[in-house]
């Protein structure tokens, strides 16, 4: 699997320059949040732990953005002194790699690719780049790829007006030794330099994937970005099967201890009515899924033992009123960008591999801690807060959803 990526967030945005005016073009605001926003949540919810960007034009804004938001996301950055094309800015970035191969995508773009698939056809394959290609139909636009039945890049085609074609998405799965070790000028483009040159001599493929597309650089692609990014907050009446509840454990279903951790199963308790509320849950939704931090194991102050049996004890507690939890995922690690630790998404990562039929746009977190509401957040969740142990938690906030006293009581409102 990837786990890096380079995404590329120094451009200028001249044709927003009305729109987001003294701001890199990643920065526009799209449903109140920066562009920026979704494309990092999407290369994160595909697997990637940690990101490059590869920054220029003010810069500093997005620095102070990642600073702010994504204090836990694991990240570095290079900055160019001035533009070095698109060949320059990923070569630079490339220098920052651990990896073997790296994904890269822009930040004024959303190709909702998956990124893993890709990386099987690259690594299978050996290819030294892969492009993502989106079909589309009847469309202006320089440029078309056209690939042969094993994916391998024959032409690149450059028209005004298409009935059909393959268009680079800007997603690309790159060998970064095999691209560092060909010689280029300081500046130069990817697509012209290294693309368009290379494709006939080096193992340069495309994989089409059919999937949502937006360039928020295009103004009409801006518009309809705050149409698409834009969420309506569901009638919890209207909670089916098809929905998925994520849930918080300390300080929502049980009483946590301030500054402590539960460390066995001894000193367990219940919220009043958690048990009650857990049957009608279960009749509510799909799945119920428990997402805890337990960082006492990684601290050495209990075992993997001492959790099983809190669990155990917790999870027959409720199916004898009832209730069901489909699966508990826990993360023990003592380092806050450790990508399985709320407020980071991993264990909304390994839950859909777990069960691939979860849909984050038909999901809630229930949780105590506003780590718990951007941990939604950042996997496209809805979110509802439990004002058990942080009642004085300012609402409305723009990471909270719903707002309740309890579990039992967010029940009740099902």
């Amino acid at each position: 699997m990837i786990k890096e990526a380079i995404i590329l967030a120094g451009g200028l945005g001249t044709r927003l320059r009305n729109t987001v005016p003294n701001l890199p073009k990643c920065m526009a605001p799209v449903a109140g949040r920066p562009f920026l926003f979704y494309v990092i949540r999407h290369l994160r919810m595909q697997g990637i732990e940690k990101i490059i960007f590869s920054l220029g034009y003010r810069h500093e804004a997005i620095l102070e953005y990642l600073e702010q938001f994504f204090p836990t996301m694991n990240y570095d950055y290079v900055v160019e002194d001035e533009p070095l094309g698109t060949g320059g800015a990923i070569r630079l970035a490339c220098k920052k790699a651990e990896s073997e191969n790296i994904v890269i995508v822009n930040g004024d773009t959303l190709f909702d690719t998956d990124i893993q698939k890709a990386s099987t056809f690259h690594t299978s394959n050996k290819n030294e780049c892969t492009l993502l290609l989106k079909p589309m139909q009847n469309f202006d636009r320089y440029g078309v790829v056209e690939i042969d039945n094993l994916g391998r890049v024959k032409q690149f085609s450059e028209k005004k007006h298409y009935d059909s074609g393959l268009i680079n998405g800007g997603v690309y799965i790159l060998n970064v030794q095999g691209f560092l070790a060909l010689t280029f000028p300081e500046k130069f483009s990817f697509e012209k330099d290294y693309l368009e040159k290379y494709y006939d001599s080096h193992l340069i493929c495309g994989q089409v994937q059919d999937e949502y597309f937006i360039d928020i650089g295009i103004p009409e692609d801006y518009r309809r970005a705050n149409e698409d990014m834009s969420t309506t907050i569901p009638d919890l009446q209207k909670i089916d099967k098809s929905w998925t509840l994520f849930i918080d454990r300390d300080g929502v279903i049980n009483y946590e201890k301030k500054e402590d951790y539960i460390l066995n199963a001894g000193e367990f308790r219940f919220y009043e009515g958690v048990e009650e509320a857990f049957k009608i849950l279960a009749e509510k939704f799909g799945k119920l899924i428990i997402v805890t931090n337990q960082r006492g194991i990684g601290k050495g102050l209990m075992t993997e033992a001492d959790l099983k049996e809190i669990h155990s004890r917790m999870l027959q507690a409720i199916q004898n009123v009832g209730g069901s939890i489909d699966h508990i995922y826990h993360c023990t690690s003592t380092d806050n960008k450790h990508p399985e630790r709320k407020p980071n998404p991993g264990m909304a990562v390994l839950s859909k591999k777990d069960h691939p039929e979860i849909n984050f746009s038909r999901s809630l977190i229930i949780g105590n801690k506003l780590s718990d509401m951007q941990f939604g957040r950042n996997a496209g969740m809805f979110t509802v807060f439990a004002a058990t142990t942080n009642p004085d938690t300012a609402f409305p906030h723009p990471d909270i959803d719903f707002r309740f006293s309890s579990l039992p009581d967010f029940a009740k409102a099902l």
